[in-house]
């Protein structure tokens, strides 16, 4: 394996050892639902000197978040491991085959408003990969360094009112052109204080 595979997986043997950490979801508290349907993500990080995360924009006309910055992933087909669900969405998304994701293991549940239970898988893959986006799924993919995402400082608290008028929080990464914030910025900020990338 390479050297940011090594450190990786010290990092996340470290952090899971840890207790669990207070809900990490994207409105910062619990839903409350009888029913979640499971689903998983993946979390690639490149295998670079100087590592980078894969992420990619939802096309606009997609139903769900349009346009917004997410992971691959997608819904746990029946009889599916979150692993196994993780590396075929990324596989149909990003042409990204199986075999070239060297994965690490599951990070903590994201229950979210919108009815999913997130398992994110984290792994890396080769710097060199060829990505084929699938125009249908990804309007574009990008790869912040992920230093950059996993630093306390990018990650920003703010504040949305919510149709009952009420305020509530949520984390916001902006790098370069790139915003990236809800469900996809809650596990990146969670993976940021499991991980302790930076010390």
């Amino acid at each position: 394996m390479s050297a940011v595979f090594d450190r990786l997986s010290r990092h996340y043997q470290a952090g899971f050892a840890e207790a669990a950490l207070p809900a990490p979801i994207n409105e910062w508290t619990p839903p409350s639902l009888d029913e979640f349907l499971p689903a998983a993500v993946l979390i690639a990080i490149t295998e670079r000197e100087e590592p980078g995360m894969l992420l990619l924009h939802r096309p606009s006309h997609m139903r769900a978040h349009p346009g917004q910055v997410a992971f691959p992933g997608g819904k746990i087909d029946p009889g599916e491991t979150p692993v196994e669900a993780a590396l075929r969405e990324t596989h149909e998304e990003l042409g990204i085959p199986a075999e070239k994701v060297h994965v690490i293991g599951t990070g903590d549940i994201f229950r979210t408003h919108s009815g999913y239970e997130i398992t994110p898988v984290l792994a890396t893959v080769p710097a060199d990969l060829e990505i084929i986006p699938n125009p249908t799924e990804v309007a574009q993919w990008f790869e912040p360094p992920a230093g950059f995402m996993l630093h306390p400082h990018n990650q920003i608290v703010r504040w949305m009112k919510r149709q009952d008028g009420t305020m509530h929080p949520y984390y916001e990464i902006l790098w370069g052109e790139h915003r990236t914030w809800g469900v996809t910025a809650s596990i990146i900020v969670n993976l940021t204080h499991r991980l302790k990338w930076h010390g």
